[in-house]
C-alpha cells in the first residue's frame, strides 16, 4: 500500500476499513486542520478529530472516488465549523494558544506553516474579508478544494464561488497596496 490517495487505492482498500481510514486520515488531516484553524475554531485539533469520527462510519459508502471523498470530508468540516460558530455565539469565551504549554515533541503542521507567515499576518489579511469570502478562500487554498466542491459545500453556484474568490483576492490586493503605501 502506498500513501498516495488515488481512486485505485480507494478501490483496493474497500473492505479494509482500518487501512482505508488510515490513508484518508493521513491524506486529509493537515488540510482539514489548516481549514479549521484559519476559520477560527476554538480547538481546531479536537474539531478535526470530530470530523474524522463522523467520516469513519461512512467511509466505505462514499461515492465519487477521491474527489467525492475530499468533498465529503470538507463538507463535514464545514458543518463542524458552522456548529463551532453557533457554539461560540452562545458562549463566546476564547482562550489563547500558549506555545509553552504545548507538550508535543514534534513540530505540528500548524507550527511549520506559521514559521513561513506569522499568524497575525494571516488573521489580519482574513479580517478584511467578508465571511463568505473567507470561507471560499480557506476552502480553496487551505482545503485544496475545487470551485465545484466549494459550491456544493456552501450551497452556492460555481459562478458565485468564482465571484466571491475574485472579490476576495481583489480585496486582499487592495488591502496590501494600501498597507504598503502607508508604510512608505
Amino acid at each position: 500500500m502506498t500513501d498516495a490517495l488515488t481512486d485505485d487505492a480507494l478501490r483496493a482498500l474497500r473492505g479494509h476499513k482500518a487501512e482505508l481510514f488510515s490513508l484518508v486520515y493521513r491524506s486529509y488531516a493537515s488540510p482539514v486542520l489548516g481549514y479549521l484553524t484559519a476559520r477560527g475554531a476554538d480547538d481546531p485539533e479536537a474539531t478535526m478529530q470530530d470530523v474524522f469520527l463522523a467520516v469513519l462510519p461512512r467511509i466505505e459508502t462514499i461515492s465519487g472516488g477521491v474527489q467525492g471523498l475530499r468533498t465529503f470530508v470538507f463538507s463535514v468540516a464545514h458543518a463542524r465549523m458552522v456548529d463551532e460558530y453557533r457554539k461560540q455565539k452562545r458562549a463566546p469565551v476564547r482562550l489563547s494558544f500558549e506555545p509553552g504549554l504545548d507538550g508535543r515533541e514534534e513540530q505540528s503542521a500548524e507550527e511549520a506553516a506559521m514559521l513561513l507567515v506569522s499568524p497575525g499576518e494571516v488573521l489580519e489579511l482574513l479580517d478584511v474579508l467578508a465571511e463568505d469570502q473567507k470561507e471560499v478562500l480557506t476552502l480553496r487554498i487551505i482545503g485544496g478544494l475545487t470551485v465545484d466542491q466549494v459550491a456544493e459545500i456552501m450551497g452556492k453556484t460555481a459562478g458565485a464561488v468564482k465571484q466571491l474568490q475574485r472579490r476576495a483576492l481583489n480585496r486582499l490586493r487592495e488591502h496590501s497596496a494600501v498597507k504598503e503605501y502607508v508604510t512608505q
